[in-house]
């Protein structure tokens, strides 16, 4: 469509209207598969205002994704390598998300130690960010992090904005007509095939309508984390007196406790991961009881991160070698969030299935990860049984790993949506594996394929075949051992 036409494509947006306009204050905490959700201690009241405005259709576009995250990333590469017109809504100032905004220092495990599951857009991502790093060590050059998804998303000429929040979106009868995001220019309209919600949250699916589940039986979601850059370490010093994670006392946690040093006595310390000679990425610390669906709650866990970052800069320096002179340098401008909302799917990968090691005829990709849940509340007692789920009962041996079925991207009751990324339809306990960055290219690949497909057939997302998306998902790169075709 040429930019005539576009200044001439006009839609109504009224904020309380009778249609199904959902923004984020109409669906903030609705669980629709269990009924209300507690706020974690936030109350509230709040009038209604009628807000009307006439908006103009900036993109039209095949596959319209929202949130700019590893899956969001992943889903506008892959749908450009298939010839279709994308437009990327970013609301931070670079993509990557948690690995980058929120300084996530690591990534998680990206094989099964035989195999690169992520294989396809995760082998390009690791490939240039070796080539792009500056700095040596397990740690991620966040910089060279940032400069890769650029470089990717240039490569294949996607389009995409930073500075740009979805805001609302527009349903009929389970059809997504179209989306409307804020930037500093103004608001405006984005119309598409198909829409994919790689926020995270799963905002889009959420205000859209879509059943979902947060946190355990009770509603109760893993802590959160302000991560961290810092410097001034000896790393050389710290290797010869190396603790052992299995023998926390190595830590003097206990000692820090006793001398006061901590507001509160997590005992999960995730630790410091080298960087460079003499920097580290910090993860460390916990927020509990936050929301990361909830601005109140979010504000409140980023006060109190950055003011525990004091405590820690005590910790360190006073009870582990090589840390003597270490100087925090940075927090994440992002809170690091581990756990939100779970979309409801044709299918719910359950925990069951991830000790099965299963296998799905609408396989898209493997993986193998711990069952890795944060422990929601301090104490011994649940740090011991974190650490016997990840290093015991959930843990695979060489060579071994769990399907990820397409049903698990597809939310029931809507024809042209998909979901990819931590919020894909899973249990519990299962969303402590599949959260994390290499899980999260390998569904915003399969979504950015399958969104084409199903916008260039002009079907529903839940009719698309199968086998043709894991026949173009297996060109692509990705790993589907079980795939015959």
């Amino acid at each position: 469509m040429n930019a005539e036409m576009r200044r001439r494509d006009w839609i109504k947006l009224s904020g309380l209207a009778t249609g199904a306009l959902a923004t984020n204050s109409l669906f903030s905490d609705e669980n629709r598969k269990g009924g209300k959700s507690p706020r974690q201690g936030v109350s509230h009241q709040e009038d209604e205002i009628l807000f009307e405005q006439k908006l103009s259709v900036r993109y039209n576009v095949d596959v319209f994704i929202a949130g700019g995250g590893p899956a969001g990333v992943a889903a506008a590469f892959a749908a450009r390598t298939q010839g279709a017109s994308v437009f990327l809504a970013e609301g931070h100032t670079c993509l990557g998300g948690m690995g980058t905004a929120g300084r996530v220092p690591v990534f998680m495990q990206v094989s099964d130690g035989v195999h690169l599951l992520c294989d396809g857009f995760g082998r390009r991502v690791l490939e240039l960010l070796q080539k792009e790093k500056n700095m040596k060590g397990p740690g991620t050059d966040i910089e060279a992090l940032k400069r890769t998804y650029d470089s990717l998303l240039s490569e294949v000429d996607a389009n995409f904005t930073f500075y740009t929040q979805l805001i609302a979106v527009q349903v009929s009868k389970g059809h997504l007509d179209y989306v409307v995001c804020a930037s500093p220019s103004g608001n405006f309209a984005v119309r598409a095939n198909v829409y994919i919600d790689a926020t995270g949250n799963g905002d889009l699916a959420t205000w859209s309508g879509a059943e979902y589940q947060k946190g355990d039986s009770a509603g109760i979601m893993m802590p959160g984390t302000l991560c961290s850059l810092w410097g001034g370490i000896d790393w050389d010093k710290w290797r010869k007196v190396r603790p052992d994670i299995h023998q926390p006392e190595g830590y003097r946690l206990k000692e820090a406790f006793a001398a006061g040093v901590f507001t509160i006595q997590d005992e999960h310390l995730t630790g410091m991961h080298p960087l460079g000679d003499s920097f580290a990425g910090g993860n460390i610390g916990h927020t509990f009881s936050v929301d990361g669906t909830d601005e109140r709650s979010l504000t409140k866990a980023l006060l109190w991160g950055r003011k525990s970052m004091k405590e820690y800069a005590r910790y360190y320096r006073e009870y582990i070698d090589g840390f003597q002179n270490a100087q925090l340098l940075d927090t994440g401008s992002l809170l690091g969030i581990r756990e939100t909302r779970r979309i409801i799917g044709d299918h719910v990968l359950s925990i069951d299935e991830y000790k099965k090691r299963a296998i799905f005829d609408d396989e898209i990709g493997r993986y193998s990860y711990p069952i890795d849940i944060h422990p929601m509340r301090t104490g011994a007692d649940t740090y011991k049984q974190h650490r016997k789920e990840f290093d015991q009962k959930y843990k695979y041996n060489k060579g071994e790993s769990y399907g990820i079925p397409y049903r698990t991207l597809t939310p029931k009751g809507f024809e042209n949506l998909l979901v990819a990324g931590r919020c894909i339809s899973s249990d519990h306990l299962v969303h402590g594996s599949v959260r994390v960055m290499p899980a999260c290219f390998i569904t915003g690949q399969a979504a950015g394929i399958a969104a084409v497909l199903a916008a260039k057939s002009d079907r529903s997302v839940h009719d698309i075949p199968v086998d043709e998306l894991q026949m173009k998902l297996k060109k692509f790169g990705a790993f589907l051992p079980n795939y015959k075709g």
